[in-house]
């Protein structure tokens, strides 16, 4: 391969936007292994959290997927291999990046379910003052609305 054609490669790697419209790879061999990549993925999210059964799992997977990403980068970069086979290298580090990105996003909820559970939390915080503020500390049941 040429050395432009190695640093071709190694920038569409590391380009931020890489992964932006990039499908999950349906599966990958990680040392000598066959995984079904995006069926895992997809088990995964499709659960609103990580059970703490799997959670083991998940970050196993996650440190698998990097070493390997990691590797083949570096057969990029040391020039071990033909420009074809940097191609497909460069596209499964692409995908594999987009693997990493799905289940990194795992543990932090949805930005519309986060300002919700803030708003309540708000609410509380607020109601619980003028409680305080109006001498109401102990204004328990009823439909939890406070009367002014």
């Amino acid at each position: 391969m040429k050395e432009f054609e190695r640093k071709q490669l190694l920038e569409r790697v590391e380009r931020e936007s890489s992964t932006i419209g990039v499908d999950i790879p349906e599966s990958i061999e990680i040392q000598g292994e066959a995984i079904d990549l995006r069926s895992f993925v997809f088990e995964i999210k499709r659960r609103d959290s990580v059970p703490p059964g799997e959670r083991d799992r998940v970050e196993r997977a996650k440190r698998n997927l990097r070493r390997e990403r990691l590797d083949r980068l570096e057969s990029i970069e040391e020039n071990e291999v033909s420009y074809e086979e940097g191609e497909r290298l460069a596209s499964s580090i692409i995908g594999i990046d987009r693997a990493l990105e799905a289940l990194e996003g795992l543990d932090a909820p949805d930005p519309e379910t986060e300002a919700k559970r803030q708003e309540a939390a708000d609410q509380k915080r607020w109601m619980n003052f003028l409680k305080k503020a109006l001498g109401r500390e102990d204004a328990g049941g009823g439909s939890g609305r406070t009367r002014f």
